[in-house]
């Protein structure tokens, strides 16, 4: 089920809406087409949304487990 948002600050991408809603790395790109799909004006209104906007944000895929792990820990010492 999609949600629906409505923008409330100024400079606000669509990418950002995305994260904000997500919060999940690599969640945002993997829906960014679908938002589109789902937003057909949504790009004629340029890279900044205007305050007030309400866009319709697709649900979060499942996560896998692939998705789970956590990249290699990174020492300065070593």
């Amino acid at each position: 089920m999609a949600t629906t948002v409505k923008v409330a600050g100024y400079g606000i991408t669509t990418e950002l809406l995305l994260w904000r809603h997500g919060k999940r790395r690599g969640a945002t790109s993997a829906r960014l087409s679908e938002t589109l799909a789902l937003n057909p004006s949504l790009a004629a209104l340029g890279p900044f949304l205007p305050l007030g906007t309400l866009v319709t944000i697709p649900d979060l895929p499942p996560v896998t487990e692939q998705s789970r792990t956590t990249a290699p820990a990174v020492s300065l010492f070593d």
